[in-house]
This record gives structure tokens, sequence and C-alpha cells, in this order.
């Protein structure tokens, strides 16, 4: 009943916009025209000019603007006008010319089959009309010639068909101006107003949604605006260098077709180009003309525009299009310019009204899904690359242990939450396990360091919106390296002095290969065996040789840390005095925080990251290496764990 009343409600709504959009559109220019010209408001309260007088004065420059504009566009009309007659000659002339060419011979052929069409018609009509006289036995009556005669207009119908194309759009703008001058004037009231309306249980989301909104319009039109004057201006001083007659008329013209999205820069060059080829009597004229076009129009969107205000709407190309679809056939013209700003109005709900998040998801430029589920989708759909070209993207921005930490591991963690509530199957699982291995051994040869990128602040405000970088941060400092192997100990000198163990989780063998890779990358070997070595069976063939240190790996350990126990007491019977490490990667587990539980248990560190694992590795290193130093000829040996506290 609740989704058939929303339908219900944006039905009722979208219905009252059309049928009442004689009403509408001009409250919303208003609207629109009062987010232009807040900051020019703004600037004149500044200097103390005082309220009133700054916005009478903010709606006279708007007027004059408005007013100056029109009149070089009537100016610009009536010039071109004159020399009509001169271009219809010109076109004429073009037109003859390709007659008397291909355009000629293919126009020859299709009046020759129209003709054959025609008479083969006229003598089946003939036929058909002799029949059916023979058949009445007499002529067929002949049609009557009616005249309707309209009456003479009225006085008044006179009056209305000559006025009303100029009192209509006075009429318009005399309310536009009115409704400007008082939202500028009420500025602070009508805020507290919806504050009141929309949110007052809710101050703080409230404020952020209308900052946000009022940001986004504010920046977005003062953006555009700037960047279609400049593209006019540009289009102008082209088309006057090119010699196409007013220029100015078609600068302005492309100024305000640009605020038409994607197709309204290349629908103004249409007139310009067909002036051309009316004015020149060669066709050199509209390709320079087509040309600037071509040229401007790509450059001022995909350089100009990123680089002045980057994605600042924070909508996806397709809401873009959709919305010019909607909003056109809803309210015309004005609706393919009034498109952008409402979305952006919608997507802006979207992001602080739970019941709208829909909004924000179908039209918001943030990506559906977050990087961690984006790489457990791709490896349930078999499809490593794409994780892959993600991947590649995210470490344009991060360390490699921090994409394995915040990306790759939770999204096994996911896996592995699937699978124990049983929607996951074997076969999908072994997928998963295989497909992630393989990945890892795609980074063997990159290093694990912070990008340049990373360091530096990013203007991008795709990155300010998107769902990866709120919930996975990238600033986390690389692990340094380890000492030169002649400072360590002999044992630390071994090709893989690390042994890295799976735990019994059947995807932490994956998260093991991970640290193991992470471990090379900072000077240490290592190498995985997985959880059936260190079985009660299998523990007594493990090849324990160079060994110096021991990295346990569980995904899940659900809370039950008796079989970590009695593995730790095998391995230490195995490697005694040897320091021993479990990475549990879920942070929120027991372990963590439990401190009898933890002594219980009888690790010498416990970490909740590879790159804590790595860091804690690296300083037991650093440890054994200073004892060397101090005392050469001491054999290291390592506490009890009895008889010490756990890291």
């Amino acid at each position: 009943m609740s989704g058939l009343a929303t339908l219900a409600v944006a039905v009722v709504v979208v219905a009252a916009l059309y049928l009442g959009r004689e009403v509408f559109i001009p409250l919303v220019l208003a609207v629109l025209l009062s987010f232009v010209l807040a900051p020019v408001v703004g600037f004149l309260r500044r200097i103390h000019l005082g309220r009133v007088p700054s916005v009478i004065a903010a709606v006279l420059l708007a007027l004059g603007i408005i007013a100056g504009i029109g009149s070089v566009i009537g100016l610009q009309v009536a010039d071109l006008a004159k020399n009509l007659p001169q271009y219809q000659v010109t076109v004429q002339n073009k037109v003859e010319g390709l007659q008397q060419g291909v355009l000629g011979r293919v126009n020859e052929l299709i009046r020759r089959f129209n003709h054959q069409v025609s008479e083969a018609q006229n003598k089946a009509d003939t036929a058909s009309g002799a029949a059916a006289g023979a058949q009445s036995g007499g002529e067929a009556p002949k049609p009557v010639l009616v005249k309707v005669q309209e009456p003479d207009p009225s006085p008044i119908t006179l009056a209305e068909k000559v006025l009303g194309p100029i009192v209509s759009p006075l009429t318009n703008i005399g309310i536009i101006l009115v409704v400007v001058v008082f939202i500028l004037m009420q500025q602070e009231d009508l805020r507290d107003r919806i504050i009141r309306l929309f949110g007052s249980s809710d101050l703080h989301r409230t404020t952020v949604a209308m900052d946000e909104a009022a940001s986004r319009l504010g920046s977005y039109f003062l953006a555009q605006l700037g960047i279609n004057a400049a593209f006019g201006v540009l289009i102008g001083i082209g088309l006057w260098f090119i010699g196409v007659p007013s220029p100015i008329l078609w600068g302005v013209f492309s100024a305000l077709m640009r605020f038409v999205p994607y197709i309204g820069a290349f629908i103004s060059g249409l007139f310009p180009v067909a002036l051309a080829a009316a004015v020149d009597p060669g066709w050199s004229m509209a390709i320079w003309t087509a040309a600037l076009f071509l040229v401007a129009e790509p450059l001022t969107g995909q350089v100009v525009e990123p680089l002045l205000y980057g994605h600042s709407t924070g909508l996806s190309p397709f809401a873009v299009i959709v919305s010019t679809l909607f909003w056109g056939f809803l309210w015309g013209p004005i609706g393919l310019i009034l498109a952008t700003p409402f979305t952006v109005c919608l997507v802006v709900l979207g992001r602080h009204v739970e019941r709208l998040e829909f909004l924000d998801v179908l039209l918001g430029d943030r990506p559906p899904l977050t990087p961690v589920e984006n790489f457990y989708q791709r490896m349930l759909a078999g499809d490593p690359d794409e994780a892959q070209e993600q991947a590649e993207l995210l470490l344009k921005e991060r360390s490699l242990s921090s994409y394995y930490d915040e990306v790759a591991l939770k999204a096994l963690q996911l896996a592995a939450n699937d699978y124990q509530r049983g929607v996951l199957k074997p076969e999908q699982l072994d997928t998963i396990k295989a497909l992630t291995q393989s990945l890892v051994e795609e980074f063997a040869s990159r290093p694990d360091e912070e990008p340049e990128a990373a360091g530096k602040a990013s203007t991008d405000a795709s990155a300010e919106t998107s769902l990866a970088e709120k919930a996975h941060p990238k600033n986390e400092a690389v692990p340094p390296q380890a000492p030169p192997p002649e400072q360590r100990p002999p044992i630390w000198r071994s090709e893989a002095p690390v042994l890295c163990i799976a735990g019994r989780g059947p995807l932490d063998e994956a998260a093991s290969t991970m640290l193991a890779q992470l471990l090379g990358k900072h000077g240490i070997g290592a190498r995985v065996v997985p959880h059936e070595a260190v079985a009660r069976t299998g523990i007594r063939t493990l090849d324990v040789t160079g060994v110096a240190m021991v990295c346990i790996s569980y995904l899940d350990i659900s809370g039950n840390p008796a079989h970590l126990r009695f593995l730790l007491d095998r391995l230490k019977r195995k490697l005694p005095g040897k320091p021993i490490l479990v990475g549990l990667w879920p942070a929120e587990d027991m372990i963590l925080t439990d401190q009898a539980l933890r002594r219980q248990v009888g690790a010498d560190y416990y970490v909740a990251s590879l790159r804590q694992a790595v860091e804690a590795c690296l300083d037991v290193v650093r440890q054994e290496c200073e004892q060397m130093t101090r005392n050469p000829n001491l054999t290291v040996v390592r506490q009890n764990d009895q008889e010490r506290e756990p890291v």
C-alpha cells in the first residue's frame, strides 16, 4: 500500500506539473534567477548598500542585461532580414548547380518513377470508374464545389492576434521579476519556513540538505553561465572572422542553446551553417563554420568544464539524458533548460531523505556498489578482469596493502559469511578462491607504496561524493622495508623465514597468500601452507627449516578460539621459542578486545589488518637485529608465552 500511495502521489505531481505549467514555469524561472542574483545581492550588502537597494540594483542589472540582449538580437535579426532576397538568390543558384549534377540525375530518375506510378494509378481508376458506370447505367454525379467563408475578425480579435505575442512575454517577465524581488527580500524567512515545513525535527539534516542544494545549484548556474557566455563569445568571434553575417546574433543564440545538455550547441550550429551556405557561392564558408562548432563544443564540454567545476552537479550521464527528455516533454524548450537543476534537487533529496534514496541511486553519479561489493559481485560472476580494472583505478590513489585490507579482504569476508549462511555453493566458493589468488598473482610485480596522487588533494567532485572514498580511507601509512640481510640474525636470512598458515576457513588461504606477498614486497620472504599441513596428523611432516616466525590468518573464527588454542600448542611444540602472530581480519572479533581470552589462546601478536601484520613482522626483525647488534655472540631466546602479557 505504501508503494501504491507513492506511485499515486508521483502521478498526481507529474499531472499537476503538466497542467499547471503556465503558472509553474514563471515561478521556477524566478527561483533560478534568484540563485544567480543572490551572490550579487550578497556582494552589495557587504559594501553596506542595504538590503532593499541591493535587491533593486541586482534586479535592475538583470533586467538591463536581458533588455540589452533582446535589443541586440532584434537589431541583428532586422539587419539579417534586409539581405534575405540576396541569400535566396544564392541558395537558388546552388540548388540549380546541384540539380545539374548527381542530384539532377537522381531527381530525374525519381520523376520518371513517379510518372510511371501515376499512369498506372490513372489507368486503374479509369477502369474502375467505367465498370461502376456500366453497372449504374448512367454517368457518375459530379462533385459540388463548397467554399467556406470566414467572418471578418472583430477589433478585439484583431488586437489579440497582434498584441498577444508581445504582451504575453512582457507579462511573464513582470511576474518573474516580482517573484525574484520577493525571494531576495525574504531569503532568510523562506529558508526558515522550508526548514519548519520539511525538517524541524532534524535541523542538522535539513540544514545540510539545503546548504548542499544551494551550493550545487549556485555553483552550477554560475559556472554554466560563465562557460556558456565564453562559448558564445568564441562562436561570435569565430563567425566574424569567417565572414558569416550577424555573428553577434549567433553567438548569443549559441550561448543560450548551450544550456540544453549535449545537443543544444550542435542545434545552434545548424542555422549559422545554413546561413554560410546561403551567403558564400562556394562551400568553404559553410565547412569552416561547421568545423568551428565541431571543435568548440567538445573542447568546452570535455576540457574546460571538468577543469572549472568537474562533476559538481552530482548527476550521471544517464540521469541527464532522461531528465532532459522528461522535462522537455512536460514544459517544452524551457523544460530542456531546467532539466539539470531540477534533477540536482531530486538527487540532493535522495541523499538526505531515506524514503527517497532510490533517486540518488538512479540519478546520482555515485557508484551504486562499493568497491567491496563490486569485487565480490565480479568474482561471483566469474569476471576477474573487471575486478582487476577496478583495482587498477583504486591503486592510483592507494597502496597495495590498503587495497588488500579495505577491498579484497572485506569482499572475502562477505563470501565467507554467505557460505556460513548456506547461500553460497561450494563450487562458487572454489571459483572465488581461484580467481582471487589469480588476481593476487597479477600484482606480484607491483610494489607496495603510496602513489604520488594519493598525497595530493583531489579536486575531482566525483571523489568527494564517491561511496568508495567515504567507506574506505586511502591515506594509511605504508609499512617500511626490512633491515638489510647482512644486519639480520642468520635465521632471518633464509629464503622464507615467515610461515603463513591458512585458517580452517575455505578462503583463509587466499588471505595468507596476500600476507605472504606483502611480506615479500617489504623484504621478508614467506611461504604459505594450507590448514591441513598443521592438523594433528599433518604437523609431524611439516617442514619448518629456516622458519623464524609463524603467521596464522582467519577470515572468520566465530568467537570459538578452542581450535586456535590447540593449533598454537602444536606449533609451539613444533617451533619452540618462535613468535606466533594471529591475524583476525574481522576486526570486531572478541579475541582482539578480550585480554583474558587472548592470554588463554597464547599467541604473541594479534592484528586486524594485513598492514598491521607486516608491521608486526618488521618489528620482530628489528628487535632481534638490535639484540644481535648489542651482543653478537648471544643467541636470541624469547620468553615463555605464559610469563608475559601478549602484545
